[in-house]
């Protein structure tokens, strides 16, 4: 009789003795598949022409915006020097 340890593994066994070995190999090409889409999803490689979504142009600031960010900077800046 099976330990208890050993179930998982029958399991496995029993469930993977039922399929053919070409099956096997597609399950685990269509997993790799997947797994390969993901990663290049995650790590930024998935950006490209057969991207699943478009890319998103950067937004222009004018001058003046920018002028405006820094001054506001500057002033947080100002203010947490005289804090000291």
């Amino acid at each position: 009789m099976a330990k208890s340890q050993d179930r998982p593994l029958l399991k496995l066994v029993r469930y993977t003795f039922g399929m053919t070995i070409d099956k096997i190999l597609a399950s685990i090409d269509s997993e790799i598949a997947q797994l390969k889409q993901a990663r290049a999803l995650l790590s930024g490689d998935g950006y490209g022409k057969d991207a699943p979504f478009p890319l998103r142009t950067r937004r222009k600031m004018s001058k003046a915006a920018r002028a405006r960010i820094a001054a506001a900077q500057k002033a947080r800046w100002a203010k947490q020097k005289a804090a000291k």
